[in-house]
Parts: C-alpha cells; structure tokens; sequence
C-alpha cells in the first residue's frame, strides 16, 4: 500500500519550512516555535508508526527463516539506529517504545501524534511501565491521560511510577531488587579538567547523601564558598578523608543564621482542625527543631552533640502503612508501599517527629495556612515546597528554590498558601519582566507571554489518583538521620 505522502513531497515541505523565520512578525515568533515543537512531536508519532511497520515487515520474514525475536529486534534496532544517524542501541530503545505506544498505550500515542507531549516525555512513561503486563500498561495509560500535554516529563514518569506500583506491587518489589543489585559508580570526563563523579543508589541512600551534604552547606555559616561548591567540597572530604583540592585552606567558623532562627520559628497560625490531615514537617534539611525535646540541635543543623541532623519528608497515604498505596519521597517521587514502610521503620530510632497541616476532606488537597508577614518562612514555607514539590512554572522541574507572592505583595497580595508558589530563582526572577504575566492561584496558575498561555497545577498527593470509600488521611513522616563523624587525614 502506497503512501499518502511520497518522500519527495515530504523533502518540499521541509525546504518550505526553512523559510518560516524570513521576515517573521517578532510577536508571531513563539507561536511559529510552538506549532514547531508540536510539528516535530508528530514527526516523532509518524516514526514510532512506521518503525512498527518496519519491526513486523521484518519479524514476517525473519520468522519463515527460523530467526528468533530477539534477533528481529537488534536487527530493526540497528536499521532505525542508521535511519535516525544514531547508535543500534538507541536505534533498539527507540523500537521498544514505539512498539510500546503504538500497540498498548492508545491515550499517550495520540497525544505524541496531536505533539503535545515530546519524544523524552513519552520514553520516561514507557520505561515507568516496562515490567508491566499490556492490560496494566494499558490502565496506566489511562491513568494519565488528563495530564499528557499539561505535565512534565518528570511529573508524567511520577504518575505512571505510582499507577504500576499499585497495579502490580509484586513486579515492583523484583525490579526494584534487580536494580540494587546493579548499584555502582561511574566516571567521565566534563570540559575543562572537571569530571562527573556519578552514583546508582538506592533510593533511600541517594536522598540520605543529598539531604547529608544540604545539610552540611546550611551549617557553614559565612563560608565564602557558594552552596554548590560546600557540597562538592564535603563530598570529596567525607569520602576521601582530605581537604578538597578547591577548598579554602581557612574558613570563618559558622555564625548563628538569624534567617534560619525565624524560619523555624515559623509565623503561620494554627488553621482550623478538619476532617482529613496531612502530617508535615519542615522541609529545611538539617533545621531539625520539630520537639526540641525529643531531637535537640544546636543552631548549626546539628544535634547537641555536634552530629549532622539530617531531614527528608516522605508523604504517606494512610492507606500506605496496610495496603499498597505509594508514598512520595521529597525530591524523587513516589515509591512502593513496601519500600516507604521498610524507610520507616528503619529510621523510627532516629527521632522522628511529625506536625500537622490539614487538607480538605473531600479531595484530599492541602488546605491554606496564611501569615501576617511579608516573607514565607517555616511552617508555611514547607507547606507550600510539600505542595508544588517542583517549580511551578509550566513545564519546569527545577527544584523549588524561592517561594513567592502570585499576586505581589506590592499590590496588595497576602502572604498565604492559596497566593504562594514555589519556583526555581531562575523562573522567580523572570516573572517579573513586563512581558511575562503570571496570575490565578495556586490551585491553578497562569503563565502568558506573546500570545502563548499555559496553566500549572500543583502535583496530585500520593494516594490520590485512586478515591477511597473512606476519607483520606495522609501523613508526612520527617525522617531523622544522625550521621557518624567525617573521616578525616591521617
């Protein structure tokens, strides 16, 4: 069967489109770029389509010759790899996902096809639903469904992650053993005698080094280092035992950080106790005053002793602690049930302490705290960082590094939840350019800017893509890590 689009007339389109920047309107020039990366998503649909069309052409013949599956899929692997001037082993990844959508996930190849979602976007989905069955991959794909186009990559990946683990707990449970099994570190070479030192972990030990070396930046007071470099710096000193070849030789000994004092003192007023709660604790890593009592620290992020505190929020469905509800590891995303119950009880001698902060009943979402101040300190702070997790800007998954007004406070907007958003310093500081206009709330954001518009949505709280009979109760458990000294030079 012929196709409706020859290979010549596909060739004059794309000698067409190299004029479209001649003499273009400038307030036309987004919109031209977004009818592009939408036109070049569809060219992605139409590859997957024909790949699969190559990958059965293929298998009819390689089957009558006695050739195995496998072999069909290298060899395809490899003719997409020339076709796309990438390697067979791109070239075979490509076909999986291609087979994947174009065959079992109905939902997220139209939205490839409409150019809503990006290549990127559809292969993080693809590899969340590996080790599913076609029917769950199928149910996955439904799941999603209301997000594709509106999400990104990163956010669609965390609702697909949380739909398997529900679907098929078991498979998640093997994969995720075969995965540790292959932990390791690795090293290549970055431009300018820089390397990239990179490790596969688990889960729980990734955000425990993390959480470890922010908690170590936040406790050097006025060290002139910025908090990228005290990062990289304790890295290599708590691993090697010797000073990092950049450090300072001499550093300011840390100065008690009024900022941080304020912040845990926190300035939002309890809100009204309602059916339904969330358990929060403050997200400032290594900040650790919840209960005093229970887990004192000295004002440094350390304990009284002079250990590293260090925090990590993990939001915890109700549901989670007897079923199979997935949890929400600040910073990664859901995990399985089993995982989030093994991370507690392995921490629960650590001192772990949990504050409340109350979500509407009805569905689940956090409820507003407001504060009289100007400024998004404790309390509120980490209520608004547990709620947007990631920048709020559309289609940025930046970690959230400023909490803002939506409304400025300049024109009247008050220094509450419903009018804060999270956002990465980059995208704080370009919403005030007069060409970017942000406005709505934070249940629903706006973004307009030369005749495109976008809307953002804080993430749905685990547990909730599923309604329950009863009403849902989450829980954050702040989890408590007391790191053993340094290693140091001998």
């Amino acid at each position: 069967m012929a196709s409706s689009l020859s290979v010549e007339e596909l060739r004059a389109v794309r000698e067409r489109l190299l004029t479209a920047s001649d003499g273009v309107d400038p307030d036309l020039a987004l919109v031209l770029i977004r009818e592009l990366e939408e036109l070049k998503n569809t060219a992605t649909a139409v590859q997957a389509e024909l790949s699969v069309v190559v990958h059965d052409s293929q298998r009819a013949a390689d089957q009558a010759r006695g050739i195995s599956a496998d072999e069909t899929a290298r060899v395809v692997g490899a003719q997409l790899g020339l076709a796309r001037r990438e390697s067979p082993r791109l070239g075979t990844r490509f076909l999986g996902v291609a087979r994947a959508v174009v065959i079992e996930m109905p939902h997220t190849a139209a939205a490839l096809r409409a150019g809503t979602i990006s290549e990127w976007q559809t292969t993080q989905v693809v590899a969340e639903t590996a080790y599913l069955s076609q029917e769950h991959r199928g149910r996955v794909d439904e799941a999603i469904q209301g997000a594709l186009g509106k999400a990104t990559g990163r956010r669609l990946a965390g609702l697909a992650r949380q739909t398997a683990y529900r679907l098929d707990p078991e498979a998640a449970v093997a994969r995720r053993a075969k995965a540790e099994r292959e932990r390791r570190v690795w090293v290549r070479p970055a431009p300018d005698t820089m390397t990239w030192l990179t490790a596969l972990l688990p889960v729980k030990d990734g955000i425990t080094c993390l959480a470890a070396l922010e908690a170590a930046a936040n406790s050097a007071g006025h060290d002139p280092r910025g908090r990228g470099q005290l990062m990289a710096d304790t890295l290599v000193e708590r691993i090697s035992g010797r000073r990092a070849s950049c450090a300072p030789q001499a550093t300011t000994p840390p100065a008690a950080d009024e900022q941080t004092a304020a912040a845990r003192a926190g300035d939002a007023p309890t809100p009204d106790v309602r059916e339904g709660a969330w358990q929060v604790a403050d997200t400032q890593a290594g900040t650790g005053n919840l209960d005093s009592e229970r887990n004192p620290t000295s004002r440094n992020g350390s304990d009284v002793t002079g250990v590293p505190v260090v925090t990590v929020n993990l939001l915890v469905p109700i549901e989670t602690l007897t079923g199979e509800a997935p949890a929400d590891l600040e910073g990664f995303g859901p995990i399985p049930a089993d995982l989030a119950r093994q991370f507690l009880a392995e921490h629960e001698e650590a001192g772990g302490v949990i504050r409340r902060v109350f979500t509407a009943p009805d569905t689940g979402e956090l409820i507003a705290m407001d504060s009289r101040a100007r400024r998004f300190t404790g309390l509120l702070a980490a209520f608004v960082r547990l709620r947007d997790q990631t920048c709020r800007t559309p289609f940025c998954d930046a970690p959230i590094g400023q909490i803002d007004h939506i409304q400025r406070h300049a024109d009247g907007g008050r220094t509450s939840a419903s009018n804060a958003e999270g956002f990465c310093a980059r995208c704080n500081y370009t919403k005030e350019h007069p060409d970017l206009r942000v406005s709505g709330n934070a249940a629903e954001q706006t973004t307009a800017t030369r005749g495109l518009t976008e809307t953002s949505k804080p993430p749905s709280p685990p547990g909730s893509l599923r309604p329950s009979a009863c009403t849902m109760r989450r829980h954050t458990k702040r989890i408590t890590t007391r790191l053993p000294e340094p290693a140091t030079a001998a």
